[in-house]
């Protein structure tokens, strides 16, 4: 079996060696792993990194101007061979390590998708932005109440999932809302779903974080549209 860590990355020279170098390091014991880069459009050093540094990811692909997120996550999908996918950000928020914990949770329960929370944490996790948490909180509580589910933490990047259970051709969206579109796609096309603690090491504006509290409500959009349509 195949698990496709595909790595969307817009303008991040400073960390997206050491993100490929952390996720080369992870073994997994049964998966074959796939590494996936897409480079949206990145005005830095970011591509010619990626050009200089081949051994670290198993395929790459470009956006010649950025697109969005939901852009480079489609056109990994287009391209990932993998059985099993996962996001992997390229900003060294989230753990590599930790996605041997998805890959035992896949293998012992046959899982349809495996979500990692930042807020019933593994070793550490950072203290961030209050609204941010709020946010999510409320997020996570309209979506458990709709779907019938109990996360924690559903706007994590780490959600890992049986590739069968979604068709990229039929995601739309762009901007971050895309990852409620994913979610809730999987979530009605699935039935065993489970959650791990993960660790977090959360950015804030000044260090390069992106998502912003205006992006609240075209997720909240989202949750109920992926509901009711």
């Amino acid at each position: 079996m195949i698990f496709s860590i595909i790595v969307p990355v817009f303008n991040e020279e400073k960390t997206i060696l050491k993100v490929l170098n952390e996720l080369k390091k992870v073994e997994f014991t049964k998966f074959q792993k796939e590494i996936i880069v897409i480079d949206d459009g990145s005005t830095d050093a970011t591509r010619k990194l990626l050009d200089e540094n081949k051994d670290l990811y198993t395929s790459l692909f470009f956006n010649e101007k950025n697109m969005g997120k939901g852009s480079a996550v489609r056109l990994g999908l287009k391209n990932a061979r993998g059985d099993y996918i996962v996001f992997q950000d390229a900003d060294l928020e989230y753990d590599p390590n930790d996605l041997l914990k998805f890959e035992k949770v896949f293998l012992k329960f046959n899982a349809d998708g495996v979500l990692g929370s930042r807020f019933t944490y593994d070793k550490y996790t950072r203290s961030h932005s209050v609204l941010n948490k709020i946010g999510n909180y409320i997020l996570t509580f309209i979506f458990n109440i709709l779907y019938n589910t109990t996360f924690t933490d559903i706007y994590s990047c780490y959600f890992a999932f049986d590739r069968k259970l979604i068709n990229y051709g039929n995601l739309k969206i762009n901007g971050f809302a895309q990852h409620a579109e994913i979610l809730t796609n999987i979530i009605k096309n699935g039935s065993k779903f489970y959650e791990v603690p993960i660790n977090y090491n959360g950015r804030n504006i000044a260090e390069g974080k992106k998502i912003r509290f205006y992006h609240f409500f075209p997720v909240l959009l989202q949750i109920f549209i992926g509901k009711f349509k």
